[in-house]
């Protein structure tokens, strides 16, 4: 039962933008936080962006003023718009999301690579 759907990883140009989709399936149940996180090659994984039901937002200070995350909840997605991209950006984006009830969903990962 696929529950998280990520999308819209690719190539770019330094200085370029993407935009991430994650849509989450109604069998999560209702969604507190959702968020990206990402991994580079030979690095731990590290937050990107949180977003609240509520809308409140919180980013690692590398993406802060480059990246906005927001969601639609009568969709359950989530987006990630990276703007200025740069080629330390470059990773693997996964999707998570928290429902009211605590448990926590993974997305299969979107390769993003930043190149010229």
């Amino acid at each position: 039962q696929v529950q998280l759907v990520e999308s819209g990883g690719g190539l770019v140009q330094p200085g370029g933008s993407l935009r991430l989709s994650c849509a989450a399936s109604r069998s999560i149940g209702s969604i507190n936080v959702m968020g990206w996180y990402r991994q580079a090659p030979g690095k731990q994984r590290e937050l990107v962006a949180t977003i609240t039901r509520g809308g409140s937002t919180n980013y690692a200070g590398s993406v802060e003023g480059r990246f906005t995350i927001s969601r639609d909840n009568a969709k359950n997605t989530v987006y990630l718009q990276m703007n200025s991209l740069k080629p330390d950006d470059t990773a693997v984006y996964s999707c998570n999301v928290e429902n009211l009830l605590g448990g926590r969903f993974w997305g299969q990962g979107t390769q993003v690579t930043v190149s010229s």
